[in-house]
């Protein structure tokens, strides 16, 4: 289930619609895959910002990323969000169940239904309205195979069609039906933001490096901007 070739692009809308997620097992190719992983720290467990690296742009706009994301969002659609996952033997962690919620923008605006604000590093973000994080999809390209022994991904496939979730309903979710994302070294994984989701700490100590782009094919209402669009 969600193994998707890449001669089936076209059924991607309506297996992220259904599901919430899909699995690519090829999406860079080793030459692509090497130059990023030269580029990037992964002696740090995360950076966020991405985008405003030269690379990462270029990657958010490179054909093999833009083929599989347009088929979901349109043609239109543009990049709002990097960050790099990595998960080692000295950063390590277990994420628990939840849900993506927040997006940056580039100042803060007071509007109906956008809450509570933070500031991550030195970038605002806030919790949208739920029709903007319906309207976003994530692409999790994977620089290291992903296996059962460092930390995958777990989803619940369809949990994203139920909305925002309170903590309580989390936590009281039956998780029996979830399925271990296991990405090989250059493939990706797609996913809706509102799409349950956590991982186990890593057993092994080797890299998980994960460039994750968020993409949306809408502007901001209420005078609101996205921090980046690439």
């Amino acid at each position: 289930m969600n193994i998707t070739p890449p001669n089936s692009y076209e059924e991607l809308a309506s297996a992220v619609e259904h599901d919430g997620f899909v699995i690519i097992p090829s999406c860079l190719d080793n030459s692509s895959i090497k130059r990023l992983s030269e580029s990037l720290d992964d002696t740090q467990y995360g950076q966020r910002n991405l985008l405003r690296e030269p690379n990462i742009q270029k990657l958010a706009q490179s054909q093999e990323v833009r083929r599989v994301i347009t088929p979901v969002l349109g043609p239109d659609c543009f990049a709002v969000k990097g960050i790099l996952f990595n998960k080692t033997q000295k950063s390590n962690w277990k994420v628990p169940w939840h849900q993506d919620l927040t997006i940056t923008v580039q100042e803060r605006i007071e509007a109906e239904g956008f809450g509570p604000w933070t500031i991550k590093g030195g970038v605002v973000n806030v919790q949208p309205l739920e029709e903007v994080l319906r309207g976003i999809l994530a692409i999790r390209i994977h620089l290291d195979a992903n296996d059962h022994q460092n930390g995958p991904l777990r989803v619940i496939p369809a949990s994203h069609k139920h909305g925002r979730l309170t903590a309580e309903q989390i936590a009281n979710w039956d998780k029996s039906e979830s399925v271990e994302c296991l990405v090989p070294r250059g493939g990706a994984l797609l996913m809706r933001p509102l799409l349950l989701h956590a991982s186990s700490a890593c057993l092994l100590p080797k890299n998980r490096r994960v460039v994750h782009l968020e993409y949306s094919s809408a502007d901001l209402p209420s005078g609101l901007h996205w921090h980046t669009k690439v």
